[in-house]
């Protein structure tokens, strides 16, 4: 898979690194000419290029070989240039698949398909995520959006008082378009099956709709 990256800061290298281990053909854009150059001297990677340019102008997009990715991956530290990098990589080489970062949260409400934004991460969101699930019981937590935030990832680790608490799966009556997709018990994963039955503590996964989660929240929570 070819995948482009504007932005060389810490996130996109980590990403690039990753990526490129993994066997990907990874195109990273940095503006700061020392930046590439470092990086160019230590990662040796031949899954990794380095391009020097504005990832904000299409003619830079189109050097680095943006037009051929399969994925665009918008990981500066502005959130201005990444929604113009999403834009160009969705209009102007139709990239099927933009993730574009968001630095401030009172931003996130603009990055979706109108921006050509596909997937978008937010870190604060995330991190507001973890700890909610590190330290709630009982209540339903959202830890991933997706799907232009029609859809995402809940997790709920079950209380005493769960009505899901003693049932198979298959017996939950979940909705066509959520599903339960894994349970985490003793700090082990289980595969859920539709006769894995639910115990108290279980943290349960579940992938959902924006129009399932009240009914998910139900049959888990009560």
């Amino acid at each position: 898979m070819k995948v482009g990256i504007a932005g060389g800061g810490v996130v996109g290298r980590s990403i690039a690194r990753d990526l490129a281990h993994n066997g990907h053909d990874v195109v990273i854009i940095e503006s700061d000419p020392a930046v590439v150059a470092r990086e160019q001297r230590q990662d040796v990677d031949p899954n990794c290029r380095w391009f020097t340019g504005d990832a904000c102008e299409v003619d830079t997009l189109q050097d680095a070989g943006f037009g051929d990715a399969e994925v665009v991956v918008a990981a500066t530290g502005d959130d201005e240039d990444n929604l113009v990098v999403s834009l160009l990589a969705k209009q102007e080489f139709a990239v099927p698949r933009v993730i574009a970062r968001v630095n401030h949260p009172k931003n996130e409400w603009l990055f979706n398909e109108t921006w050509g934004v596909d997937v978008s991460v937010s870190t604060p969101h995330l991190m507001t995520a973890l700890v909610e699930e590190a330290v709630s019981v009982g209540s339903l937590v959202r830890l991933l959006h997706f799907s232009e935030g029609k859809a995402g990832l809940v997790e709920v680790t079950l209380a005493d008082s769960s009505p899901a608490r003693e049932q198979q799966i298959a017996e939950l009556g979940m909705p066509r378009d959520a599903s339960v997709v894994a349970v985490v018990r003793d700090r082990r994963v289980v595969v859920p099956r539709g006769d894995t039955v639910l115990l108290a503590g279980d943290e349960v996964i579940a992938l959902v709709t924006v129009d399932s989660e009240d009914a998910v929240r139900r049959i888990l929570v009560g």
